[in-house]
């Protein structure tokens, strides 16, 4: 699964991020009763967390690609957590997506789709899930966009 993965990174033009160590009291993953929660990750584009406010100072577009960049970091995380072995993912069980949203903002659901279309291009059926989309004030290091996520392993 892990080399299949891969060739469909490669084929969406998209690489995995090395994956970003806790900036608290925290840490990245934690195994129970054969689900992995993964903590929140933040967007990060050549080195930078991607900033803004969808609706205000940023675009749906901009938002969108800051959730494929939250799910890449997701299974950047995930990969090494799992030591590199990407065939014991049985499920994306849930994802949940948090907005910087100006108010009157109402498209939380298309910027999560950002990152609910990678779980699905990466790991097929298994990569649909639950998901709340959910718009906030503010995130942390002024992220627009910060995910986590319940994955089921074998």
């Amino acid at each position: 699964m892990t080399i299949a993965i891969d060739r469909k990174l490669e084929e969406l033009g998209l690489a995995l991020p090395e994956a970003a160590a806790p900036v608290a009291a925290y840490v990245p993953v934690v195994e129970a009763g054969g689900l992995l929660h993964i903590s929140g990750q933040l967007p990060f584009k050549d080195g930078a967390v991607m900033t803004g406010r969808a609706g205000e100072d940023r675009d749906l577009a901009y938002a969108q690609e800051a959730a494929q960049r939250c799910g890449l970091m997701l299974v950047a995380q995930l990969k090494k957590y799992l030591g590199g072995d990407l065939s014991r993912v049985e499920r994306i069980v849930k994802l949940g997506v948090f907005i910087n949203s100006a108010p009157g903002f109402t498209d939380q659901p298309e910027v999560a789709n950002g990152a609910s279309e990678l779980m699905q291009a990466l790991f097929g059926e298994s990569g649909r899930h639950a998901r709340s989309a959910v718009g906030v004030p503010v995130l942390p290091r002024g992220a627009i966009v910060e995910v986590d996520a319940i994955i089921a392993v074998r």
